[in-house]
């Protein structure tokens, strides 16, 4: 064979070989960017054991490169991540150390016992190994059998990409009924913008005689929609755009239409967004725009876990007869509420304000003034009990900013419903189911819920209240548990003591976003996570004071440390020309 035959063939393979390796990069790249969202960083995470604290499981799932998770030195091995929700996971990312499996499996689970093995070698490489697999699980396992060193195993990073509710189909619950809602105008007060998200079809809203007119929910957090149903009464919409928003100011177009329909319109849409608002332009009738109901989907493919629902608003019979409050002559009329259970009579159930007391047997109503930093206080027995809680207020000439708090302590079970002349209304507070407890068992509820770190919180004020953790001996300098957020602190390169992160004090007077990111467990992520409830309180150490309160309130919000309100996580509520408040004070 000539030499120049044998050049032409070195040649045409050398240019095989990069075709068939460009081919593979192809390849690889497809496959990297089919892959699913980034389920597991943050998400609660295990292993059958650890090297020592520093290395625990839950760094494999942190999202930093500098930390990781270490077993102990035999085999067999595993760390398992817990989704929080069934996922179709198609791709697993395992960032090894030095110290890394040369035999392992990659398995799935629905209960965290049983297993299915969804990939499996004996001939692991270490490094990072990135691996299509799969499978549908809500826990994900590696399981190593086989260590390559004399070491145990170590990853960096546990990676676990996928879509949650197998797919992008859009789901059946209305995730707008209950939620606030407000809107341009009402009829009357008979047609409030609330009973067009009261599950109810026998209630509607009802705008004014004119264009154009709009009504809108807030579903409380970002959510993707795929679907809004229209149930119009008569008086409907020739003309509307069905608009999504992140702050209710600034709205984006997902549907338009000048042919409308009236009757139910069932429509395919597609955005995201926490407010969602039907935006009238021309009315087919002389009346007004008339909803009986306004209904709001979202979509089942999401790159979050869907969370349990958060407690519902308390039944309209909570709160009683609201025809008969009179009309403010300052600025919103306050009706007080007993809600104990007939623990206490009305003539034991007091407000103050201002240092002057009242029973609600006496005077359950208060015509509030304009005032600025205001509280009001409740007691049960005597007016100066040590039952006792309050409420935070701001009031100007037409508005009203207002707050239950938990930052100090529980004291009282409260909550709260504003009412506006636009028909906005929202509740914020305790949850029903909280009210309807005893007071015992709230306490032991609380027990029975946090970790052990915080246990002691209900007993050391019993029966009268639960101190946050700040104001615990335990948790100040020197107590047993000063230490609590010293590892993690370290870690995440800031220093500050339990006490500063409870109370968001010291170099966290001034730091919202850092101080709530302690306290909620993310500040290990990055800082666009810092905003994400989903990925809050999800292993310790954490504010678990706080996420006890965040659990058992309406729609989970809660001001459990004093910057509670980043990322809108407070019970706190402000509108405009407020027409009356209810305060249900509980046992």
């Amino acid at each position: 064979m000539s030499a120049s035959i044998r050049s032409v063939r070195a040649a045409v393979l050398a240019a095989l070989v990069l075709l068939v390796a460009g081919y593979a990069a192809v390849v690889a790249s497809n496959r990297a960017e089919a892959a699913g969202a980034l389920l597991s960083q943050g998400r609660p995470a295990t292993a059958s054991s650890v090297e020592n604290a520093t290395t625990a499981a839950s760094y494999a799932v942190d999202g930093n490169a500098a930390t990781r998770w270490s077993s102990a030195f035999g085999d067999p091995q595993w760390i398992q991540v817990d989704l929080g929700a069934t996922a179709a996971v198609d791709q697993v990312v395992l960032t090894w150390e030095a110290a890394y499996a040369t035999a392992f499996q990659i398995q799935v689970s629905a209960n965290a016992s049983t297993w299915t093995t969804i990939y499996s070698t004996t001939t692991g490489t270490g490094g990072t190994q990135t691996l299509a697999v799969s499978g549908s699980g809500r826990y994900v396992r590696m399981n190593g059998t086989t260590r390559a060193t004399p070491y145990g195993y170590s990853l960096w990073e546990f990676g676990v990409y996928g879509t949650f509710g197998g797919g992008t189909g859009c789901g059946t619950a209305n995730v707008a009924q209950g939620r606030p809602a407000a809107a341009s105008t009402t009829e009357s007060a008979a047609y409030a913008a609330s009973y067009a998200v009261d599950g109810n079809t026998g209630t509607r809203w009802s705008s004014a005689f004119g264009d154009p007119q709009w009504i809108q929910v807030d579903l409380g957090a970002s959510t993707s929609i795929c679907q809004v149903v229209l149930a119009w009464e008569a008086a409907y919409a020739s003309a509307f755009q069905l608009q999504v928003s992140a702050n209710a100011s600034t709205w984006t177009t997902i549907y338009s239409t000048t042919t409308g329909t009236g009757g139910t319109q069932t429509l395919t849409v597609s955005g995201t967004g926490r407010y969602v608002r039907m935006n009238g332009t021309t009315r087919a009738t002389p009346y007004g725009y008339s909803l009986w109901e306004f209904a709001v989907r979202s979509g089942s493919g999401s790159s979050q876990p869907p969370s349990s629902p958060p407690p519902s608003n308390p039944p309209g019979d909570f709160w009683g007869d609201t025809s008969t409050i009179p009309p403010a002559q300052n600025v919103v009329m306050v009706k007080v509420l007993n809600r104990t259970n007939g623990r206490y009579p009305d003539s034991q159930v007091y407000w103050s304000y201002n240092g002057v007391a009242h029973s609600i047997a006496e005077q359950p109503y208060f015509d509030m003034p304009v005032n600025t930093a205001g509280r009001m206080y409740f007691y049960l027995g005597s007016p100066n009990s040590q039952y006792f809680d309050f409420i935070e207020f701001t009031v100007g000439p037409a508005q009203f900013n207002g707050n239950t708090t938990r930052v100090d302590a529980f004291g009282l079970k409260l909550a709260l419903r504003l009412r506006a002349r636009d028909g906005y209304d929202v509740q914020i507070g305790e949850d029903q189911a909280t009210f309807a407890e005893t007071r015992d068992a709230t306490f032991q509820r609380f027990v029975n819920e946090v970790p052990a770190e915080f246990k002691h919180l209900a007993q050391i004020q019993a029966p009268y209240r639960i101190p946050a953790p700040g104001s615990s001996p335990q948790f100040q300098p020197g107590g047993q548990y000063a230490g609590y957020y010293s590892a993690y602190t370290s870690q995440v390169g800031f220093s500050a003591t339990a006490q500063q992160i409870f109370g968001c004090s010291g170099p966290l007077a001034e730091n919202p976003g850092m101080c709530s990111a302690l306290n909620r467990h993310v500040a290990h992520l990055p800082q666009s996570s810092w905003s994400n409830p989903a990925l809050f309180y999800q292993t310790a150490p954490a504010n678990y004071y706080s996420k006890f309160w965040h659990d058992h309130n309406i729609n989970r919000l809660s001001y459990g440390f004093p910057y509670d309100d980043y990322a809108e996580q407070s019970s706190f509520i402000a509108h405009a020309n407020p027409q009356w408040l209810l305060v249900a004070v509980g046992w």
